[in-house]
């Protein structure tokens, strides 16, 4: 799954964008660390669910942010359906 994520032409990296984009209906796939903070990416969870948005669970932020191919951890990913 983590594939599709680094070949997706429009991503998005980060809990606050990732909001603005599922509340946007912009998304098609959301990709969580599962070690992020529970009160970081709660909402984003819940908005996946009321939506039915495809949510991936990734083991580790830090496995998730190279997947974004950036240097930090990442808490929270999308890919855009543009």
């Amino acid at each position: 799954m983590l594939d599709k994520l680094k070949k997706a032409s429009k991503k998005i990296i980060g809990t606050k964008q990732t909001l603005k984009a599922i509340d946007k209906d912009q998304v098609s796939m959301v990709f969580i660390a599962q070690d992020a903070e529970e009160h970081v990416v709660s909402q984003i969870k819940e908005m996946c669910r009321e939506k039915g948005i495809e949510t991936v669970a990734v083991s580790t932020m830090k496995e998730l942010g190279d997947a974004c191919g950036i240097q930090v951890g990442a808490a929270s990913a999308a890919i855009l359906n543009l």
